[in-house]
């Protein structure tokens, strides 16, 4: 199946200004109310409140505001310029930096941080469980390698796992970490001390696939990242991946949409 494109030219195409940008946050918000909510008066008409990124009633003046509560909630910024650094981050394979988005944006180092990070929000793994035959592997970020061999100090360790086909198992290496999975699935192993790396259908590669590519992606785009946000960029990484076969921009927009916890 070919992924839709969805490139800078529908961006500006779909989103010239911020008034395009605010009439999608208020229709994805509010556009199937039924009745204003305060004088119930029933197929709303709302009109634009001059100088305020907000909306009212036309029989009571009652206001919504389609950014409350949101990632630009009380932002100055732009309302382009932030769709536009989302629709950074939905094509962006090996992420996008706070000093990319200061750099195109034209904005502060603070502000593109802050951007960044309200992005990655949207970004959050769900609680959808895995099925089937699923991979899991460890790897360790950040720090420095000393010592003898397997002692990571200074390192985080970050747990994947991933869906591979049907079936009801886990993959994984020798790895001790594992030993307890086997109480609640089926548990096969490679041993990678023994040069294992696929043996009767049985392998890492996946997930291992997926630990290659962020890392390059940590080491080149963002260089370090501390142990406090790795779960952030963790997820950005994963989100990527799960949208892998479909337009990630869309789908991200929608989720701006969302309140924040």
């Amino acid at each position: 199946m070919k992924i839709p494109r969805y490139t800078i030219d529908t961006l500006h195409q779909q989103f010239p200004d911020d008034d395009a940008c605010l009439d999608f946050m208020f229709e994805r918000h509010y556009g199937s109310l039924e009745a204003c909510p305060k004088c119930g008066v029933t197929n709303p008409r709302y009109y634009r409140v001059r100088g305020r990124k907000c909306y009212a009633c036309n029989d009571c003046g009652y206001q919504l505001s389609p950014l409350a509560n949101t990632i630009f909630h009380k932002s100055d910024t732009s309302l382009k310029k932030w769709f536009y650094a989302i629709y950074l981050f939905g094509v962006g394979k090996n992420g996008v930096s706070a000093k990319e988005i200061e750099r195109h944006l034209g904005v502060t180092y603070k502000c593109a941080w802050r951007m960044a990070k309200q992005i990655r929000l949207m970004m959050q793994q769900g609680n959808n469980p895995l099925y089937g035959i699923v991979e899991i592997d460890e790897t360790y970020i950040g720090g420095r390698h000393k010592g003898d061999e397997g002692k990571f100090d200074n390192k985080t360790a970050v747990i994947g796992m991933v869906e591979k086909r049907k079936g009801s198992e886990i993959q994984s290496d020798e790895s001790k970490i594992y030993h307890r999975v086997k109480r609640e699935y089926i548990h096969r192993f490679i041993n990678h001390s023994q040069e294992e790396y696929s043996k009767d259908g049985i392998s890492t590669n996946t997930i291992e696939g997926f630990w290659s590519q962020m890392k390059r992606s940590i080491d080149g785009t963002y260089h370090c990242v501390s142990p406090k946000y790795l779960q952030y960029y963790v997820n950005e990484f994963v989100y990527r991946y799960n949208h892998r076969d479909v337009a990630a921009f869309p789908g991200l927009l929608e989720a701006s949409v969302q309140h924040v916890q």
